[in-house]
C-alpha cells in the first residue's frame, strides 16, 4: 500500500510540474477518497499552480484533480469528465441492477476503475461518469448489463439534475465533534463509531478523518464508507447550568442521505 501511495504522490507531482513548466493543462485520473487525502497531504509540495477537483456534479465522491495553466480562467474551465446515461431497452423486462452490476460491465470492457467516477442509479436511469476520452468507447461497447440490454447516451455533466433525498436527524450532543455527531446520525454508541475512524473509513469534506474528536462545522460533508453520507446543515448551541459548572449542549440538525454508489 505504501508503494502505491508513493507512486501516486510521484504522479501528482509530475503532473503539477508539467503544468507549471510547460504552462499546459494536466489532470489525474479519478481519485477515491483515500487518494484525495494523499493529494491534500502533499498540496504544499506542489509548484505554484492552481487546481480544481471535479467529479461531474457538485456532490461527487470520486474526483479528478485538474491543474490549470496561467492563461486559463477557472470559470471557463471544463473538466475532462463525461457522463453516460444508461437506460434499459425494455423497462418491463429489465432486471434489478445495482452499482456493482454496472461497474462490473464496464471493467469487463478492459477499463480500469480509475477511469470511471461515480455511478448514480436514479429510477430507471443510470448515470456513469468517466474520463472524456473513453466516453465514446464505453457508449459504443456497453450494450448489456448482466442479462439486460441497455442503450447509452453521452450527455454533458451540466445537464444532469441530481438532488439527493434527505433524512433529517435532530438531537442533543455534548459537543459538536465527529464521534458525537456520527453516533447521533447512525443511532449507535460512540464506541461503535471509533473503529470506522481508526480504520480510515471516515472522511470530512473529502479528507480522511484522523481523530474521533475532530470538530465539525455547518456545511461539512462527512462520508463513512459502508454507511451514508451526512451533510451538516445547521446547529445551534445552548448553555445549561448545573452544580456551579457550565455544561454546553448542542442541538444539531443534520441531513443524511444514502449515496447511490456507496458500495464502491
Amino acid at each position: 500500500m505504501e508503494k502505491e501511495e508513493q507512486l501516486l504522490k510521484k504522479r501528482i507531482l509530475e503532473l503539477a510540474e508539467t503544468c507549471f513548466q510547460r504552462d499546459v493543462p494536466a489532470h489525474t485520473d479519478f481519485l477515491n477518497l483515500n487518494e484525495q487525502t494523499i493529494f491534500h497531504s502533499i498540496a504544499r509540495e506542489l509548484p505554484p499552480v492552481r487546481h480544481i477537483m471535479a467529479g461531474g456534479y457538485p456532490m461527487a465522491e470520486r474526483k479528478v484533480v485538474c491543474f490549470l495553466p496561467s492563461y486559463m480562467e477557472e470559470e471557463y474551465f471544463e473538466a475532462p469528465v463525461s457522463c453516460i446515461r444508461l437506460t434499459p431497452l425494455n423497462v418491463k423486462f429489465a432486471e434489478h441492477l445495482t452499482h456493482r452490476d454496472y461497474l462490473g460491465s464496464v471493467m469487463n470492457l478492459g477499463i480500469e476503475r480509475c477511469k470511471t467516477g461515480d455511478i448514480l442509479l436514479i429510477g430507471d436511469e443510470t448515470y456513469m461518469f468517466c474520463m472524456e476520452d473513453l466516453a465514446g468507447y464505453i457508449g459504443g461497447e456497453l450494450t448489456r448489463v448482466r442479462h439486460t440490454s441497455v442503450k447509452t447516451e453521452i450527455c454533458r455533466p451540466v445537464d444532469l439534475s441530481f438532488t439527493p433525498s434527505f433524512e433529517t436527524v435532530e438531537g442533543s450532543i455534548a459537543s459538536v465533534r465527529l464521534d458525537n455527531v456520527l453516533a447521533l446520525v447512525y443511532r449507535c454508541s460512540r464506541s461503535k463509531i471509533v473503529p470506522y475512524i481508526e480504520g480510515e473509513r471516515v472522511f470530512i469534506n473529502g479528507k480522511m478523518a484522523v481523530s474521533n474528536s475532530a470538530p465539525l462545522k455547518e456545511g461539512d460533508i462527512v462520508s463513512v464508507r459502508g454507511w451514508a453520507v451526512s451533510d451538516m446543515r445547521a446547529y445551534k448551541t445552548r448553555r445549561k447550568r448545573a452544580a456551579f459548572s457550565w455544561l454546553y449542549r448542542n442541538t444539531v440538525k443534520i441531513n443524511r442521505y444514502w449515496r447511490f454508489d456507496r458500495h464502491v
